[in-house]
């Protein structure tokens, strides 16, 4: 008795909220799979990434579909109208593609019952590794279309987001090294707060103040005489930063 495997496909028709898939991207299609289909269907296609805000470009590629979005390609091979005569080269070429892309979604449509069967069974025929890649059956070409505009905005959203998450981790290493910084300089007697984030910002590092003269201190903060002096010491006279401070 064979089985019939889901591979997260959706039988279901779906809607075409695009407010949910706002885009900001470039597709690039295959002119080899552009010739392929129906007029109507390219039309679809266009108006469906125009109104996603995507730029669409026609290249000689490998897969059918390649998206930008935010920073990340991600490759699809489409098939429109599952055969079964065809199943073979179509699972070849998976595999070269996989080899290619490291983010590659296959989306076939098998409108039938029977197509449905046949595709699920040759998958199986053919060995192919359950989810490397990523297999998304549908029921029709506009709403595998959907589907592919929906993976390609989701993963462009990922890609931002750890983006985010970085420049905050990024933000938040600066603050603490912000922090060590003002309280190791106001460590010197008589150097404020002030004083130290006046120096941050005019020389630098800890190292760069330690090499600093007295007169390039004074030449490029407002620092005083005396607080020019104390730095310039305390880096270059162990008897005075060795000795006992009062505050």
């Amino acid at each position: 008795m064979k089985r019939t495997f889901s591979f997260g496909g959706d039988f279901e028709k779906g809607n075409s909220d695009h407010s949910a898939i706002s885009g900001c991207g470039v597709c690039m299609m295959n002119t080899s799979w552009k010739e392929e289909q129906h007029p109507s269907f390219i039309h679809f296609i266009s108006s469906f990434l125009h109104a996603n805000s995507y730029r669409l470009n026609f290249l000689q590629i490998a897969p059918d579909f390649i998206f930008n979005n935010g920073g990340v390609s991600v490759a699809f091979v489409f098939i429109t109208n599952w055969d079964c005569h065809a199943s073979s080269c179509v699972f070849s070429r998976v595999v070269k593609l996989k080899r290619q892309f490291g983010h590659l979604y296959v989306v076939v449509s098998v409108p039938t019952k029977e197509q449905n069967y046949s595709f699920n069974s040759l998958y199986f025929k053919n060995a192919m590794e359950i989810g490397s890649p990523t297999f998304v059956p549908v029921c029709d070409p506009e709403m595998g279309f959907e589907k592919i505009v929906k993976i390609a905005h989701a993963r462009g959203t990922c890609k931002r987001q750890d983006i985010i998450s970085m420049m905050k981790l990024e933000r938040k290493r600066s603050v603490e090294q912000m922090e060590y910084f003002i309280k190791v300089v106001t460590a010197i007697p008589g150097i404020d707060k002030h004083d130290a984030t006046v120096l941050a910002g005019a020389i630098g590092s800890i190292e760069a103040i330690s090499r600093a003269s007295k007169a390039f201190i004074l030449e490029n903060t407002d620092l005083s005489m005396d607080k020019a002096e104390r730095i310039y010491r305390f880096f270059r006279d162990p008897d005075y930063y060795l000795s006992p401070k009062i505050k």
